[in-house]
């Protein structure tokens, strides 16, 4: 990402000029910024309100068009900062208390430098940030999201997935990203009940029951649609029943949203060894390899059976054991599910479509390793195994193994393997 001069906090609005272009937007700092409240469904008290950007009045007011120019005139990167800095800014002007405000982030753009500079500006307002992200960046930089995200909690910052709905992947990249917040798509609100609107419920509900999130409905504005937010379990709400995104946040009745996440640790990134994730007591075999590949396919079935709310990450040692049969196995998946990911020295950034590729460096513990990892909102397991490094022929080739059904293990196996994979 290019870098740019720690963005200016003081002031309260940008100039009001109408622009010839985004650059310009940029250059005269022409982002302002609506607020619009989130409430407790509970006490009704509004708790947080989400940051919107705007551009200056003209053909780049509406933010689709400021984003769009700006992607096609390669300044994605300085407009999201811009945006950032500009809701900043406003909120620390116009919020009278310590107060929480949602931000978004461009996918595209992922990168701690983005806000990592605005650190200190945040801790000098009084403001907490929760930052949020869509499915969209785990499936297109997964490695630069988990850096970001692990980043932004040291600051202090929450983490939000937003859209949660609109596509079926998004329910599997909810136990890697640990959100402290899952935003509902204000389809599932606005909607009629369908199956897959049960299939997100479910998942929804499971993962705020172990994680102690909350869960956000977005779109409410009329009664029923409050009353299928709360049917969802909805423990906060956003829509024009409770307020329109307006210059001026509405007074907050509670100083603060307390995340789930705050205070406690959290494991982010890269592994050295998988291996090593395993739990103390576990059960280690030895297998040739013969055994393993069998395992594997198994665990590729259970991922196709499960579709797309699943995510599958393998680790291959090697590009040539990526052979053409895995690769018609892998074809099917990459169609099935919701992400699939595959790791080996030279292994190029996408083996096949849809297939997201690494290649992993021969210091790298994991490419002696042979690790396939299944995640969804209801299932999870684990082959992880440790070449033993003998001379025999490959098929025969003696591994040794475990199978792992314990969720936290394979969500960090999971997570690690992404972690090796970077933008496209």
């Amino acid at each position: 990402m290019p870098t740019t001069a720690p963005p200016d906090l003081s002031g309260v609005d940008p100039p009001a000029s109408v622009t010839a272009s985004v650059a310009d937007v940029i250059r005269t700092k022409a982002v302002h910024t609506l607020f619009q409240p989130i409430v407790d469904l509970v006490s009704g008290e509004v708790v947080a309100h989400e940051a919107l950007a705007r551009g200056p009045q003209g053909p780049l007011e509406s933010p689709a068009a400021m984003f769009g120019a700006a992607r096609s005139a390669g300044l994605l990167a300085e407009l999201d900062q811009a945006c950032l800095a500009a809701a900043l800014r406003a909120a620390h002007a116009r919020f009278e208390t310590p107060s929480t405000v949602f931000v978004n982030v461009e996918p595209e753009v992922l990168d701690f430098s983005s806000v990592g500079e605005l650190a200190t500006a945040t801790a000098a307002s009084g403001v907490r940030v929760v930052l949020e992200v869509t499915e969209r960046a785990v499936a297109s930089r997964p490695a630069e999201l988990l850096s970001t995200v692990a980043r932004v909690r040291e600051l202090g910052w929450g983490v939000a997935l937003d859209d949660v709905g609109a596509e079926s992947a998004s329910l599997a990249f909810m136990s890697l990203l640990l959100p402290d917040v899952v935003k509902l798509d204000l389809a599932l609100v606005q909607g009629s009940p369908t199956r897959a609107t049960a299939e997100v419920m479910h998942a929804v509900n499971a993962y705020a029951e172990r994680s102690g999130a909350w869960v956000l409905a977005e779109g409410i504005e009329t009664e029923v649609h409050l009353t299928a937010a709360r049917a969802f379990g909805a423990t906060l709400g956003q829509g024009w029943m409770y307020g329109r995104p307006a210059r001026a946040p509405v007074a907050t009745t509670a100083c603060e949203l307390e995340l789930p996440g705050r205070g406690t640790p959290r494991r982010e990134g890269r592994a050295e060894s998988l291996f090593e994730l395993l739990p103390p007591g576990t059960r280690v075999l030895r297998s040739p390899k013969r055994l393993l590949i069998e395992l594997s396919k198994q665990l590729e079935r259970e991922a196709v059976r499960i579709g797309e709310t699943c995510v599958l990450a393998a680790a291959f040692q090697h590009a040539r054991h990526f052979t053409p049969s895995t690769q018609t196995r892998y074809r099917e998946l990459a169609e099935r599910t919701g992400f699939v990911c595959a790791l080996g020295e030279g292994l190029p950034e996408e083996p096949l479509a849809g297939v997201r590729g690494a290649t992993l460096h021969r210091d790298d513990p994991v490419q002696g390793e042979w690790d396939v990892t299944v995640l969804s909102p209801h299932f999870s397991t684990a082959l992880l195994a440790r070449d033993l490094g003998d001379d025999a022929p490959d098929m025969e080739r003696m591994f040794e193994y475990a199978l792992t059904y314990e969720r936290p293990t394979v969500v960090e196996a999971t997570r690690s393997l992404l972690a090796r994979v970077t933008g496209l």
